[in-house]
C-alpha cells in the first residue's frame, strides 16, 4: 500500500504532525500558504517484504525558502531500520556540522567579492556533508543490537540554497531537474548511478582486494563480492552501512557538487531505483509536469513505475518505489502547448 504524506508544519529539530514509518515532510511555518503544497512524497512498498525506503523533504532549510530532498533506500536483512535511521538524523546533522563550521571558518575574513563567497559558502556546504555522512555511517555501526555487516542504505540529497542546488549521492538512487529548454521539458540527471559497473568505482573496489563481478544468470549486474567468497553481492559500489565490505571499497563517502538554478528550471525529482529501473529521466520528468497538481506529482510517478514493473517484468518481485518532488515554481496552468512537444 503506498504512503501519501501531507505537509506538516515543524521546526527542523522537532517531530512533525504528520510522521510515517518511512516518510516525513517538515513545512516551516513561515511558508506563505500558496508555497505550502509545492511538494509531495510518496512510498510504495513492492513485493519483495518490507518496504526499506524512507524520505523526507524539509522547507525553509538553512535559510528561509531553502529546501532539503532526501531519498534513502535499504538493503539486506536489516536495510529498512537503517535507512530510517539515516533519514531522521542526516538533514539535522548535515545542519549542526555546517554550524559547527561556521562558527570556526576564518576563512570568511576578508572576502568582498560575490564569487569567493558563493566558492566560501559551498565549500562549507561539502565540508558539512562529508562530516555528516562520516558521522551518520558511525552512528549506523554503533547501533546496539543491530547488525549492518551486510545491511544499509543509500542516499540521494539534493539541498536547495538561493539560486543553486547542493547535491550529494550514495549510491543508485536518482535525482533529476526538470526545465524547460526551446519551449520543451528537459530532463537533466543531476547524480551518477554509483553502481560497481562504473570503471572508476570497479577500480577502487579491486584496488582494496574487493571482487566485482556478475553472477551468469544477470549478466548485466555487476556486484561487490568479498574475496574468495560468494557473498554478500551487493548492487552498488557506495552506501551507509554494509561494514563487512567497508574494508573491500564500498564507502559512505558521497559525491557532492553544486548546481546553479535558471529561471526556466520547473522541478526536481529524487527517486529510489525501483522507478529508474523502468522509467527513463524524461518518463518520470513528463508524468510530473503533467499531473493536474503538485501534490499528485510523487504518487503519480510510483503508481506509472508500479505499472511499469507489471509490464516489463511480469515473472520479477517488484522493487519498493520511493519519489520525493519539489517544485522551484508555481505549475503553469494552460500545459496545452507542451503536450505535443517532444521531451529534450
Amino acid at each position: 500500500m503506498g504512503i501519501c504524506i501531507s505537509v506538516a508544519s515543524s521546526e527542523i529539530h522537532g517531530i512533525p504532525q504528520v510522521h510515517d514509518e518511512n516518510v516525513m515532510i517538515f513545512e516551516a511555518n513561515k511558508v506563505q500558504y500558496e508555497t505550502k503544497r509545492l511538494c509531495s512524497v510518496y512510498s510504495k512498498q513492492g513485493t519483495k517484504g518490507l518496504n526499506q525506503d524512507a524520505a523526507s523533504l524539509y522547507q525553509d532549510y538553512g535559510i528561509e525558502d531553502g529546501a532539503f530532498c532526501g531519498v534513502y533506500d535499504g538493503h539486506g536483512r536489516n536495510g529498512h531500520i537503517v535507512s530510517k535511521i539515516v533519514n531522521n538524523g542526516l538533514p539535522s546533522l548535515i545542519l549542526s556540522q555546517k554550524n559547527a563550521i561556521e562558527e570556526n571558518d576564518t576563512t570568511k575574513n576578508g572576502v568582498n567579492n560575490k564569487q569567493n563567497k558563493f566558492s566560501n559558502n559551498f565549500i562549507i556546504w561539502k565540508e558539512a556533508i562529508l562530516g555528516a555522512f562520516n558521522v551518520m555511517d558511525d552512528e549506523v555501526k554503533q547501533q546496539e543490537n543491530l547488525d549492518c555487516s551486510c545491511s544499509g542504505t543509500t542516499a540521494v540529497v539534493v539541498i536547495r540554497q538561493g539560486n543553486g542546488l547542493v547535491i550529494a549521492n550514495l549510491g543508485d538512487s536518482r535525482a533529476i531537474l526538470g526545465t524547460i529548454h526551446d519551449d520543451k521539458l528537459k530532463a537533466i540527471q543531476l547524480t551518477t548511478d554509483l553502481k560497481p559497473g562504473l570503471p572508476c568505482e570497479a577500480k577502487r573496489i579491486r584496488s582494496c582486494n574487493g571482487c566485482v563481478y556478475a553472477l551468469k544468470e544477470e549478466p548485466h549486474v555487476q556486484r561487490v563480492w568479498l574475496p574468495n567468497e560468494n557473498y554478500p553481492g551487493l548492487a552498488m559500489s557506495r552506501a551507509f552501512g554494509d561494514f563487512i565490505l567497508k574494508d573491500h571499497g564500498v564507502i559512505a563517502i558521497p559525491d557532492i557538487w553544486y548546481h546553479p538554478l535558471t529561471s526556466n528550471d520547473q522541478f526536481i525529482v529524487l527517486a529510489s531505483d525501483g522507478v529508474w529501473d523502468v522509467l527513463s529521466n524524461e518518463e518520470v520528468a513528463s508524468i510530473v509536469w503533467m499531473v493536474e497538481s503538485e501534490e499528485e506529482a510523487a504518487r503519480a510517478v510510483v503508481e506509472a513505475a508500479t505499472a511499469a514493473w507489471a509490464k516489463k517484468y511480469p515473472s520479477s518481485r517488484v522493487d519498493d518505489c520511493t519519489v520525493v518532488c519539489l517544485f522551484l515554481q508555481k505549475k503553469p496552468q494552460n500545459l496545452g502547448y507542451m503536450k505535443s512537444g517532444k521531451l529534450g
